[in-house]
This record gives C-alpha cells, structure tokens and sequence, in this order.
C-alpha cells in the first residue's frame, strides 16, 4: 500500500540520511517495489516481457492525464473534466480525419487546441467567474460529453488511416510508442515544476494563494495556465486512445480516468489542500495502480471487485495524509 509521502520538500543536509526522513521522501517506490515483488510472486507470468510491456501501454493514456492533474491539485483544484475532454478532443480528430478529410498532423493540432481551450475556460471560470473548481469542471465533465454525444448521435466514429494507427499500436526499439510519450510528458513535466519559476509559482499558490498575491505572483495566470495543462494532457490521452483502435466512442471513451487520475495522484503524495506532491510521486501512483490491475487480473479476481481494492487504497492514502 503506498504510503502518502511529502515529495514536494526536499530534506535538508542535517537529515538527509535520516531513517524516517528517507521513509517519508521515497515510501511511495518502496510500496511499488513490495507491490511487485508480491506479483511475481503470485503469479508467474507477471514479469513476463509481454505482460510488463502490456502494463506499461495500458497505464500510459492515464499516465499522461494524470501528469496534467498533478498540476491543478499541487495549485489546490480539481479537474473532473478530463475525462469528457479526452473524449470531446477525440471525437475532433477522428471526425476531422474522417468527414473533412484532413491530414493527421492537422488532426492532431485540432484536438490538442480543443483541450487547451477547454482547459481556459475551465481557468476562466474558476478565476473570473469565482466558481470552484469542483463545480465548474464538473459542468464542463457535462457540457463536453454532451457535445461529443450530440455530434456522433451518441455513436462512434471510426477511420481507416493505417498510419495515424501506428501513434497508439507502434513500437520504437520494442517500446511502444505510447509509453515513450507517456515517459516523455513526465520528464518535460517534472522540468516545469522542479526546475523553473512557473513550476515554484504553483506550489506557492497551492501552499497559501493569499501570500502567493501578496508575493506579487499573478494566481490568475498560475491557475489558467495550469487548467490548460491539464486540458492539454487530456488531449494528448485522446490521441492515443483514438490512434489505438481508430475509431473514438464518444459514449464510452475517457469514463472513469479523472478518478483514475486524482487516484494516482493521491497515491503518490500530493494533497488535495494544494502545495505538497511531484511528479515522481505521481508517476510511481500511476505504476502502483497499473500493477495492481493487472495482477487482480492475472489471478482473476472480479472485474466488480477490482474498484473495492483501489478505493480502499485511496481512503487509506487520504487518512494517512490527514495523520500527517
């Protein structure tokens, strides 16, 4: 079980070696690594080359959409959204594929611009319109999902483009291309927040905002911006979702990844109150919940039980967080 850990604080030279300061800092790997020990111990076929490259594709579209939440809930929102703009994005490109007729690339820049901008307006609404974030992306969960379902008559839209459906099914030196996307949004994100002013402006703003204001930071441009990350990442999910099977089911396509992601998230050490979590944190989050699917799957436990098990490990992780 992964223990909620303050990746966010960096310890200092005088306890840097310390025990308890190690176990705070770096839990969340060490529950990842019993997790799969206890796997391959389980089941045989876990840490088969097949099966891993298997877990590392499946997690990757709620990998990405989870780097963009980590986010918003480091700057102390939510996003309920993602889910509905993976689909709404999706439904763009295929659709602009497949009725109008475009290029992949330009496709691609559609769907990508439809969550950046659905993103914005989530920002504009909680910033200028003083919505909170629970609300105003909960309406935009059912706005977008509405005009998805409204423009495909609830139904799916479908391509034959062979090509675009190497982005979701095709492999670089026997990594899948998702995974290598997936590795590639975590390491420019992990830059942002880590290394640059923006990235220490969003945990200003989640630590206290009113401080943040009075530091001269401007919130309202933090808080957009990191709405159309978030947004943004969505889109790229709906990339590879769509490129996987060519087709989007503007019905069934990104239900349940905003729990997903605020899971995995949640896991790996980030508050909901805003200011603490990191990237690593979040990427052994998205890791621990993959395995933990895929082992309940290879020693066939129920579908419909498989739920009971992950929100088990999220009311623990959140109790753990108020503990601290």
């Amino acid at each position: 079980m992964a223990k909620v850990v303050d990746l966010s604080a960096p310890p200092t030279s005088k306890n840097r070696f310390g025990v308890k300061v190690i176990w705070e800092q770096y839990s969340v790997i060490f529950a990842f690594i019993v997790l799969v020990v206890l796997a391959s111990v389980l089941s045989e076929h876990f840490l088969s080359v097949a099966n891993i490259t298997n877990v590392l594709r499946q997690i990757s579209i709620v990998g990405i959409i989870s780097v963009g939440m980590t986010f918003v809930i480091i700057l102390g929102g939510i996003d309920l959204s993602v889910g509905s703009i993976l689909a709404l994005s999706g439904m763009v490109i295929m659709a602009a594929q497949v009725t109008y007729h475009l290029p992949i690339g330009i496709s691609i820049l559609l769907g990508l611009a439809m969550g950046i901008i659905l993103g914005l307006i989530n920002g504009f609404m909680i910033t200028y319109g003083k919505i909170t974030a629970f609300i105003a992306t909960l309406a935009m969960m059912t706005i977008a999902r509405s005009l998805a379902l409204y423009y495909a008559d609830a139904g799916a839209i479908s391509g034959m483009n062979s090509n675009y459906a190497k982005i979701g099914n095709g492999y670089l030196l026997g990594i899948p291309y998702p995974v290598l996307i997936f590795a590639f949004i975590v390491l420019i994100s992990f830059v942002v927040l880590e290394k640059t002013v923006f990235g220490r402006h969003i945990y200003a703003v989640g630590g206290n905002r009113q401080s943040a204001r009075l530091s001269a930071i401007s919130v309202i441009r933090v808080t957009i911006i990191s709405y159309m990350i978030c947004g943004f990442t969505a889109a790229i999910g709906s990339i590879i979702e769509t490129s996987r099977l060519n087709s989007i089911s503007t019905s069934s396509s990104g239900n349940m990844y905003e729990l997903d992601a605020i899971a995995a998230v949640i896991i790996g050490g980030a508050s909901l109150s805003g200011g603490r979590g990191r990237i690593i944190g979040t990427l052994f989050g998205v890791l621990i919940l993959g395995v933990l699917s895929n082992v309940m799957n290879l020693l066939n436990i129920s579908p419909y039980l498989q739920g009971v098990v992950k929100g088990l490990i999220i009311i623990a992780a959140v109790m753990l967080q108020k503990k601290e």
